[in-house]
């Protein structure tokens, strides 16, 4: 009888400091408001207002910037881009349809293998495969009108004459606004989805896929513990393993993920043995 009481209490001190754990050691993590489609009255739109949207979605919604930086390496820049897009259009190992820089820059967003600039295409495959996610698809989700928008903003960026039309069908000017009012959004429910969204196979390799901007983390569970994982993601500039600089990682996943996300990605990860 001794013995069982000592069972039942053990177990009501272990419970009880899990649960403590849960609610307290994990840290509270606040996603950004999520980006809800709002309805833009395109038609009394001007040029400018179309180019600034371009801007929005650039550096917002479209995360282009998060390859597209002097810090990464991990895709070409686009500063003054326009005159090496000319090349690449004449380039032999150019398999694609377009004839113009307004159709490269389109073709390149929805079809990014089509032409992989030497030394950005995945380890492997010989710059015939572009790391690049479409942006129709997954957790950027551009519409057509997102997309006219950002050609839009590159070509008043680099100085040209801006050869797009803004879209005259209100019912395509579905573009993402973060607004504070929105729908909270769901967590998602699988490491796969989360590395998806939050765009890690870009810079690291799973299970022998991924990029090589930042460390492989086929294995990483046999090599790290869970905190240091967590602290990975909340403050990646914490710990910098060897022959990687810092900055290279966002350090923003703390405001974008739930504590569930958080949780789950970090036990995927120390099961990676």
């Amino acid at each position: 009888m001794v013995n069982l009481a000592k069972v039942v209490a053990f177990s009501l001190l272990t419970i009880g400091f899990f649960a403590f754990f849960a609610n307290f050691g994990i840290p509270e993590i606040k996603p950004a408001p999520p980006p809800v489609d709002e309805e833009l009255d395109l038609s009394s739109m001007t040029m400018e207002g179309f180019v600034a949207l371009g801007d929005r979605i650039f550096n917002g919604k479209g995360t282009c910037t998060l390859c597209h930086n002097p810090v990464g390496g991990r895709a070409p820049l686009l500063d003054d881009a326009a005159a090496r897009i000319r090349e690449r259009l004449r380039d032999p190992r150019y398999g694609g349809q377009a004839q113009t820089l307004e159709a490269y820059l389109r073709e390149s967003m929805l079809e990014p293998s089509v032409f992989v600039v030497a030394g950005f295409g995945k380890a492997g495959t010989s710059d015939t495969e572009s790391p690049m996610p479409v942006v129709s698809g997954g957790g950027i989700g551009m519409s057509e009108a997102d997309i006219s928008a950002v050609i839009a903003y590159l070509q008043d960026r680099w100085g040209l004459d801006i050869t797009v039309e803004i879209p005259a069908d209100v019912a395509e000017a579905q573009v993402a606004e973060t607004s504070m009012a929105a729908t909270p959004v769901r967590p998602l429910k699988s490491p796969q989805a989360a590395f998806t969204q939050f765009a890690c196979t870009a810079c690291h390799i799973f299970e022998e896929a991924g990029g090589q901007v930042g460390p492989n983390l086929s294995r990483i569970g046999a090599q790290r513990d869970r905190e240091y994982l967590r602290r990975a993601i909340l403050d990646p500039n914490a710990d910098i393993s060897d022959g990687f600089v810092p900055n290279l990682m966002p350090g923003t996943y703390a405001e974008q993920m739930y504590a569930s996300e958080l949780e789950m990605i970090v036990d995927y990860l120390a099961g990676l043995e």
